[in-house]
């Protein structure tokens, strides 16, 4: 991965892990350190670069996120992020594209992937769906009415996931603009963000969207986050002013985030994340 990036004129940099102040996001809890946290993500430090003229960026990282164990799921994992100035999430998926068959010919694989009983072909074009398509494909209720009644989450995760990238890797994107707060909005439908994840064999992989530039729009939707945790008994965490400072000075960008144990767990045929680790939690 690192030889792709430089390859392609990226210049690998190197953040803190342990922050004053990580992005309010909802569903994403930060693990305290001391009096400051331990990063969910190197997102508003690589963005500080970005504005401090840095034009293609990518960090390979551990990060933490509170009360995540499962299957998929360590609260210690590795994460791949990468930024570029001028690009979008579509120019991100052709990036996520052309960077998983750059590991395919490496690996020998002949473009295709056996993943849970099924078999990826990795030939471009991959599929492009819109999760308002999505719920019309897979679930009973529209992505309107699974957002009024509160399931929005659960029919993602129960009922399209399971379906996506079997037989082509699918970018499921232009999620509802509330489930990123860090995203972009469309143009000319600013209820949906300009984000997409990408699936192969039902396993999703990474998260990338065009950024928000508009730093009193970062701050209000922060607030309401920041809100919305107080009044739900979660933890509250400062603003992070610095990042919203510099704000003011990044250029239009887009950023990805890949998890990399996930990314093993896909090569390496296995479900279990576990497997793709030296040591888990429990054996520490």
């Amino acid at each position: 991965m690192r030889d792709f990036f430089t390859q392609h004129h990226f210049l690998e940099i190197d953040t803190p892990i342990r922050i004053p102040a990580p992005a309010p996001e909802p569903f994403i809890a930060a693990l305290p350190a001391g009096d400051w946290y331990l990063q969910t993500s190197p997102e508003l430090c690589m963005k500080r670069l970005l504005a401090a003229g840095y034009s293609r960026i990518f960090q390979i990282c551990k990060c933490f996120r509170k009360e995540e164990r499962g299957n998929r799921h360590l609260e210690e994992f590795t994460m791949l992020e990468w930024y570029e100035l001028g690009a979008t999430y579509h120019d991100l998926m052709n990036r996520c594209e052309t960077l998983f068959l750059f590991i395919c010919d490496i690996l020998q694989l002949e473009k295709g992937i056996r993943y849970r009983r099924h078999y990826t072909d990795m030939t471009p074009p991959w599929e492009r769906l819109s999760v308002e398509d999505a719920f019309i494909q897979y679930s009973s209720l529209t992505m309107e009415e699974a957002i009024i009644a509160d399931k929005f989450d659960e029919i993602i995760a129960f009922d399209i996931e399971p379906n996506l990238g079997l037989d082509k890797p699918t970018f499921l994107y232009d999620y509802p603009a509330t489930t990123c707060p860090l995203a972009a909005p469309q143009p000319d439908q600013p209820h949906l963000a300009q984000r997409f994840e990408l699936y192969i064999g039902g396993l999703e992989l990474c998260n990338g969207f065009t950024e928000l530039t508009n730093p009193d729009e970062q701050r209000r939707r922060f607030a309401e986050e920041l809100t919305r945790r107080q009044n739900t008994g979660q933890a509250v965490y400062p603003m992070p002013e610095k990042f919203l400072d510099d704000l003011h000075r990044m250029p239009e960008a887009a950023g990805n985030a890949l998890g990399l144990d996930r990314l093993i767990m896909l090569f390496a045929e296995t479900e279990r994340i576990d497997e793709v680790v030296a040591f888990t939690p429990e054996e520490l």
